[in-house]
């Protein structure tokens, strides 16, 4: 029971610590125009709702004598589709908006990189978390949630590179190839995970 106590409450937590990084991501969009951040932006807001989802499926799937094993295993197939489902729709968006990105003003991509760098941080410290809740206990919703935040902690490095190329070279060439590249590895692997978690579901 403690150790679906502390899946809820890192899942929460989860849900409460990704909530603001699409808002804030967003609004720099305002002020910025880097494929990278409006990627990003994509790939968050995609992600947020896979969280949510699998926060509410983990829930009801834990409530004790409320859920027979048949129904639990289904919610979570369901939930885990959705999470590679939402890895794969943002992780193509941002591959079509990479290419369409033409080269110029980037504006001020600081709000994005500020997001992208505490993403590094609190993102790693989920994937251990959750790496280490689904070792102690084997649940299929909090390996899929290990994957997810893998993910996110190596796309936030990526993010975090390619927006500071930009912050300090925003006119150089380099800048949009790097923009453009963080971009794409982005897509790449987000598509790869949640294709990935979707095979492995079917």
């Amino acid at each position: 029971m403690d150790s679906k106590k502390s899946g809820s409450r890192t899942m929460m937590w989860s849900v409460i610590m990704s909530s603001p990084g699409p808002i804030v991501v967003g609004l720099g969009l305002l002020i910025g125009q880097s494929s990278t951040q409006i990627a990003d932006f994509v790939r968050r807001s995609s992600e947020l709702l896979a969280i949510i989802m699998a926060f509410a499926v983990y829930q009801m799937c834990n409530r004790e004598g409320q859920i027979d094993t048949a129904r639990k295993e289904k919610l979570e197939r369901l939930s885990n589709l959705f999470v590679g489902a939402m890895m794969c729709l943002g992780g193509s968006v941002m591959l079509f908006l990479a290419f369409a990105s033409e080269h110029g003003d980037k504006g001020n991509v600081i709000p994005g990189l500020v997001i992208a760098l505490l993403g590094v941080l609190a993102n790693t410290i989920f994937w251990r978390r959750y790496t280490k809740l689904n070792k102690a206990e084997p649940d299929a919703i909090l390996a899929v949630q290990a994957r997810l935040y893998r993910a996110k902690s190596l796309v936030d490095i990526c993010v975090s590179t390619a927006l500071l190329s930009v912050a300090i070279f925003p006119q150089a060439l380099v800048s949009y190839y790097l923009d453009t590249i963080g971009s794409i590895i982005v897509a790449l692997y987000l598509v790869y995970c949640g294709a990935k978690t979707i095979r492995e579901r079917m």
